[in-house]
């Protein structure tokens, strides 16, 4: 594919709706290269961009990062071209975790290619506010499933005892979160009140939401204070609705499946008028986290934890601008 093809598929806008994903702490671990040569996009992680201590595998930074690679075939898919997708392409560098080629023009629809999804990259966002009661509809359920499974993974949705026990599980992270003075400041450092202070990392206080009166669906406490005055408390949906994210195993390719699907159905959700919020804590402890799985210790390893639910708008975190993280590949002499 000629140069300046790739200048006429992959114009900037592209980049801006990768770069709209979710990612742990909104660290944004991503950044492009472009190869002139044969349209490719390459995907790479950025380690300083990592959380030592409430990712030292790396694996939610391995989510974060196919999240964005998701969002960039889908834009490429709504431009018309065909997005050719290879993880983990070169053993010799660790850090290059994808490639994206526009093949050409779609003959068939895929299933990054449907409008809605793309439409709903800029409206997706992490709800942290209360849903109501409202149930999911089980064709819903069968659609976002369905979704997970297309990129590799698989969406449980567990029954009411099983809800209690994973809210109970990420009760006792969260609490683990705030007692760690480590995890406690790393989780800090990323919150800033005013966004363009730090124009390279933040999530404004504005945008955590309150917690839970009632303390049975256990929020995110960013600030690791439990300051009334910064998450004032409101009484949260006492049903709420989880989705546990699962692959059959537990490598960095499956943390990079993970990633796209959890942004396949999270961009389903949206289209479908669903909010959604991450429950993450359990996931950050070896030991909670293998109990979150169906059948623990057995049947596939979690990934992530989703809470569903109908609820207001809301606000996306900022984002970096797409020339900050965009190298150039030299051409080959």
């Amino acid at each position: 594919m000629p140069s300046a093809t790739l200048d006429a598929v992959i114009p900037e806008t592209c980049l801006s709706a990768a770069t709209a994903a979710p990612s742990i702490h909104n660290t944004q671990p991503w950044s492009f290269r472009l190869d002139p040569g044969d349209g490719a996009i390459q995907v790479y992680a950025v380690p300083r961009r990592g959380l030592r201590h409430t990712d030292p595998t790396g694996r939610a930074l391995h989510l974060s990062v196919g999240a964005c690679l998701f969002n960039l075939r889908v834009a490429i898919a709504h431009a018309g071209w065909s997005p050719v997708r290879r993880l983990l392409p070169c053993p010799q560098d660790p850090g290059l975790l994808a490639t994206v080629r526009p093949a050409g023009a779609a003959t068939r629809r895929t299933a990054g290619d449907r409008p809605d999804l793309y439409d709903a990259i800029r409206r997706r966002h992490s709800s942290r506010v209360p849903f109501s009661g409202r149930p999911l509809s089980p064709r819903l359920r069968s659609e976002l499933a369905e979704a997970a499974r297309a990129e590799g993974a698989r969406l449980w949705f567990p029954d009411a005892a099983t809800t209690t026990r994973l809210l109970r599980l990420t009760a006792e992270a969260e609490h683990r979160n705030r007692a760690d003075a480590d995890r406690a400041a790393e989780s800090n450092r990323w919150v800033h009140r005013d966004p363009h202070s730090a124009p390279d990392v933040g999530l404004p206080r504005a945008v955590l939401g309150p917690q839970d009166a009632h303390e049975l669906l256990p929020m995110r406490d960013f600030t690791a204070q439990r300051h009334t005055e910064r998450l004032p408390a409101r009484p949260f949906e006492t049903d709420p609705h989880l989705a546990v994210l699962l692959t059959e195993h537990d490598r960095r390719a499956d943390w990079l499946r993970a990633g796209q699907a959890l942004q396949h159905t999270w961009l389903l959700a949206t289209a479908s008028g669903l909010r959604a919020s991450l429950l993450h804590q359990a996931l950050e402890w070896p030991d909670l986290r293998a109990s979150l799985s169906p059948a623990p210790g057995r049947t596939g390893h979690a990934q992530m934890i989703v809470r569903l639910g109908y609820g207001p708008d809301g606000t996306a975190s900022p984002r970096r601008a797409p020339g900050r993280i965009v190298a150039e590949v030299p051409a080959s002499g």
